[in-house]
Order: C-alpha cells, then structure tokens, then sequence
C-alpha cells in the first residue's frame, strides 16, 4: 500500500532556501582558497565538475527519498534493500563526514570573524570555540532550527555573493587569475574539484526531513535540482569575481578569508563587514543544520542498532548526548585542524557517499534515466582516485589516518555492535 503524501511545513520556497543554503552556507567561504591553491585559473571549472557530481547525486537522492518516502538518506535507502552492515558502516563515515564539515565551519566563522576585528590566534580558536558552544547550547535547549531565520540568512548571503562576482566582472581582467602564481594546467581542475566536494553536500540534509515536506514528490525534483545548479553558477562566478578582485596569490595566501579580502579591495571597509557578516551568519546557520541534521541521524541509526544505544538518549525530543558528542568532536577539530586537510578529508567522505547513492539509484531508475546514476559513477570513481592520489602526496598521516578510521569501522563496527546487542540480551532475561 502507497503511504500517504506527506502533508509537511515545508513548501517549495522554503526546500528552494534551505537546500541552496545548505550548500553556499560554508561551502564557498571555506572552498575557494582551497580550490585555487590547487586549480589556479580553472577553480571555476572545478566547482562545475563538483557541480554535475552533485547535480546526478541530487536526482539520485530524490528518486529514492520518494520511492521509500522516508528520512534517514543513505543509511535508510541501504537499508530498504537490505544492505543492513553497509548501512551501518557507511552511517558511521558519514557521521565523521558531518563533524569534519562542522569543524571547517567553525574554523571559517572563527577566522572570518578574527580578521575584521584584527584579533590574535587565540582569539580566533576562542571564537570557533564560542560559536560551537553557542549552538550546542541552543540545540540542548531545543531551539534548533526556525525556518524563517534560515531563509533570511540564505538570502542576504546569497546577496553578498552574488554582488561580489558583479563587482568582479566589472573589473576583468584575466591576468589576475594567474597573478603570482604559476599558470595551472587544464587537467588541475578536477584535482581541484576532488579538493572541495564538501562545498555541495548540503543539499542532502533535506532528506531527512522528508517527513516535513509538503507533497514531496511533486516538489522535491524541480526544487532542489534547481537550487544545485544555481549554487554552481554562483560558485562558478564567485570563484572568478573574486579572484579578479583580489589576484590568485592574496586568495591563495589568505584562503581562510578570501572572500573578506575580495570584498576589503572592492568595496574597503564596508565590503569587509558586509562579507563578514555573511560569512559569519551563513557559517552559523551551516553548523546549526549540521548539528541538528547528524544528531537525529544518529538516534536513527541507534534506533535501528546500527549505533550503541548511548546516541538514541533524548531529552525534550532532543538527543543530547549526539549533540555534545558531535559538537565537541568538531570544536577539537576546528582548533587543532588545517583547513586544507579538513575539506578534502569531508569531500573524500562525501564523495564516497554519494556514489554509493548513485548506485543504490540504478536499480530503480527507468532504463533512458540510468545514464544520470552513471556519469555520477564514473565522476566520483574518478574525483575519489584524484583525492587519494593527492592526499597520499600532501598529506599522508591525514590519509592515513582517514584510512585507519575507515577501516576500523568497516571491521570493527561489527564486532562492537554484536558486543552491545549481547548485553542488550542478557538485560532483558
């Protein structure tokens, strides 16, 4: 029997806001340096490339979110097809996904915000602290995320970015995509959009409100696949407008602020505080989503003993021992972390993830659709080969401790979660 349409708060615009936001929220504040150190002149053509990975993986999360018309996201479509231990392993990984990409928030809001004020080191790291501690707070407090706040922040960051590429192309000149820097060659582009993947993993949160949607599958498909091509363009743009703003090397050599340096030679100091308060609401509102959107994940998860009990505890509705482990798992890594290692390790793992959902999609795509689940295949196998490659020469102990992480999962998961079902037995003899 067909369930029925869910009847949800949420209409087209609001998915439209969210979704978009979910992905501009952190992704192009963290991303560009990254990208340029990497890609040079073709860090356009990376987000493009990241773009139509994200774009396929969209429609593949779509068409399984209304086949099963439940929440829950990967985890959930693995275990609809009765792929119960993958689920389990894949759900950890993305977890450790969702606490990186948190921590490359908090590590954004904290340097975006020291620079304008012209703050210390350690005034910095007290600012990502303080932001995370902040949310934490509201998120225990059950005050996690009010929608029409969401919407407003989604919108004006839009606005600031969208006039900083303007700005931009009113001053083009090419040579700034190479100034001081040595000239990228074509193939640099997809290096660069293995590095940088996380900026578009956005979307995806709105999968496990499926319940909170208004008529799913009638909205879902156009509205976030047009909101996943509109990020590309302003990915695309900004990564221009900016640089042409600024000169690659200051992007490259400030890359934890590049945009507020972009704005700063715009627009002076007023350009500095609008994109400071952009970057500090959007970076906000990221970790916020994040949080709340991965602590439900778990109590999922260990409602379906895929995860030791400890994470389904709820107080108020809110599982909070998920929230203070999360949250204080990204606050270590936003101050001990490297940006850099930060966003490719989370690409890495979101890459691996929507791949995975790319394949799940074959099976129930109609024939003359399969070729979208296939060139997300083909570009994540390929952007997945890329990253390691790189990673395995510019940062091997992050690899490899990404590896060991994995793969403790992967082996141990198993024997941890047949150790807690044991006792789970022998309490209720």
């Amino acid at each position: 029997m067909a369930k029925k349409e869910s009847s949800g708060s949420l209409g087209w615009p609001s998915v439209w806001a969210l979704a978009a936001g979910g992905m501009v929220g952190g992704g192009i504040y963290t991303a560009l340096g990254v990208v340029v150190s990497v890609a040079g002149q073709w860090a356009w053509l990376s987000f493009v490339i990241s773009g139509i990975i994200a774009c396929s993986s969209a429609y593949c999360y779509i068409v399984l979110a209304n086949k099963f018309e439940e929440s829950g996201g990967a985890f959930t479509y693995l275990r609809e097809i009765n792929k119960n231990g993958i689920a389990g392993s894949l759900s950890w990984l993305l977890l450790l996904g969702y606490v990186l990409t948190m921590a490359v928030y908090a590590f954004a809001f904290g340097h975006y915000l020291s620079f304008a004020l012209n703050t210390s080191p350690l005034v910095t790291r007290l600012f990502a602290i303080g932001i995370m501690v902040g949310l934490i707070s509201l998120n225990l407090a059950g005050v996690t995320k009010t929608k029409k706040v969401e919407i407003a922040i989604v919108s004006i960051n839009l606005l600031a970015l969208i006039g900083l590429a303007v700005l931009g192309f009113m001053q083009w000149d090419t040579v700034k995509l190479i100034s001081g820097i040595e000239p990228r060659p074509l193939w640099s582009a997809p290096i660069g959009a293995a590095s940088i993947f996380m900026a578009y993993e956005g979307f995806q949160l709105l999968t496990y409100e499926y319940e909170d949607i208004k008529k799913p599958k009638k909205i879902l498909k156009p509205t976030i696949i047009t909101a996943v091509i509109f990020v590309i363009i302003i990915y695309a743009i900004v990564a221009v407008g900016a640089v042409m703003l600024a000169g690659s090397l200051a992007i490259i050599a400030q890359k934890q602020v590049s945009l507020s340096i972009a704005a700063r030679n715009a627009l002076g100091v007023p350009g500095l505080i609008i994109m400071t308060v952009a970057a500090v609401f959007a970076t906000a509102a990221a970790i916020n989503s994040t949080l709340f959107s991965s602590a439900n994940l778990s109590k999922r998860v260990a409602n379906d003993k895929e995860l030791p009990p400890f994470f389904k505890k709820t107080h108020n509705n809110v599982p909070y021992r998920a929230v203070i482990l999360l949250g204080i798992l990204s606050t270590i890594l936003a101050v001990i972390g490297k940006l850099s290692s930060l966003v490719e390790a989370a690409s890495l793992i979101f890459l691996i993830t929507f791949g995975v959902v790319n394949v799940i999609a074959l099976r129930f795509l109609k024939a003359n659709r399969k070729w979208i689940s296939w060139i997300g295949i083909i570009l994540a196998g390929i952007v997945i080969l890329v990253l390691i490659s790189r990673l395995s020469i510019v940062a091997p102990v992050q690899l490899g401790i990404l590896v060991f992480l994995a793969l403790l999962i992967i082996l141990g998961r198993p024997a941890l979660m047949r150790n807690y079902s044991s006792k789970s037995s022998d309490d209720d003899k």
